[in-house]
């Protein structure tokens, strides 16, 4: 069922949005497989060269709905000490696409034998583009909304902290501390950003060689709006399917699964299934995620699989 979002469902993506944090910055059901686009501390955390790339169709069947690619390359230098990577994310919405392209350092302090903490640090520039001929405005008379933005740049520095150990990890992070702007499809303007807050976990419950659970979370703030909450539980067997599922608090649930092709990639695929009444209207999300990893060292301490 295919239906235009600028004529007939404002009403719903105003209520949507107030579930989901104004969709400012992008979301992912996967993201597990991605820390780095929200905390740099997580650079070169894996021990080795990691390359990450999901791509994410929301609200499928709804014109302009948000649809989202990210790429995230990181590794550790020989020192073990400093990791360095890049991200970048294409995000559309509407008449509006978003850039992200950040650089990404960590240095990492070991506090005992196998616990140690990462504290990052990331800076680059946010570009948005807003055509104003692929939606219909409120207000044709205005003329900011005749005049199209062509690469508008804005400067992003952000922080975080990653402390983890061979079962376990915990993140907080601001990707940005600067104020952009960024497209708001509910007031069809271009308005400034708040800024985000990330704190993130997991833990992995090693039952057997060929057999692992690890449950996660990823929890967002926003200033001005609710606390987004993102759980997943995922099972790893024989070291090479994940079956998991997830739920985003007041908005979706989701199924997860994978499988590791070869000792260096993986794909994974996620299905959300909207909770809300938006569930009426698309035939839920799609994303999928495909990560290439090189053999670990053996004296690395991280599961070779959840984190």
């Amino acid at each position: 069922m295919k239906i235009n979002i600028y004529n007939n469902l404002a009403f719903l993506f105003l209520f949507i949005t107030i579930k989901s944090n104004a969709q400012q910055d992008p979301g992912y059901t996967q993201y597990m497989y991605n820390p780095m686009t929200v905390n740099s501390a997580y650079a070169g955390s894996t021990g080795n060269l990691e390359a990450v790339l999901i791509h994410r169709s929301q609200w499928v069947g709804i014109e302009g709905a948000p649809s989202t690619q990210a790429f995230a390359i990181h590794s550790p230098l020989r020192n073990d000490r400093i990791g360095l990577g890049f991200s970048a994310v294409n995000d559309n919405l509407g008449p509006s696409n978003e850039i992200y392209l950040d650089g990404n350092f960590s240095y990492t302090l070991p506090l005992s034998y196998d616990v140690k903490l990462a504290l990052g640090v990331k800076a680059g520039a946010r570009v948005l583009n807003v055509d104003w001929s692929k939606g219909r405005f409120y207000d044709g008379t205005d003329v900011l909304l005749n005049t199209n933005i062509d690469n508008k740049i804005t400067p992003s520095v952000g922080a975080g902290a990653y402390l983890y150990s061979e079962n376990w990890y915990f993140g907080a992070s601001v990707p940005s501390f600067i104020k952009g702007d960024y497209y708001d499809d509910i007031q069809q303007s271009v308005n400034i950003e708040r800024l985000h807050y990330y704190i993130m976990g997991g833990y992995v419950f090693d039952f057997s060689d060929n057999f692992k659970f690890k449950p996660a979370f990823l929890a967002r703030g926003v200033n001005g709006a609710p606390i987004s909450v993102d759980v997943s539980a995922n099972f790893l067997i024989q070291e090479k399917f994940t079956l998991g599922a997830g739920y985003r608090w007041d908005d979706s649930v989701s199924a997860l699964a994978g499988l590791q092709i070869s000792k260096d990639l993986f794909i994974g695929y996620s299905y959300d299934y909207t909770t809300t009444d938006l569930n009426k209207y698309n035939d839920g999300s799609h994303e999928i995620v495909l990560r290439f990893q090189l053999n670990k060292k053996s004296n690395q301490i991280k599961s070779p699989r959840f984190f």
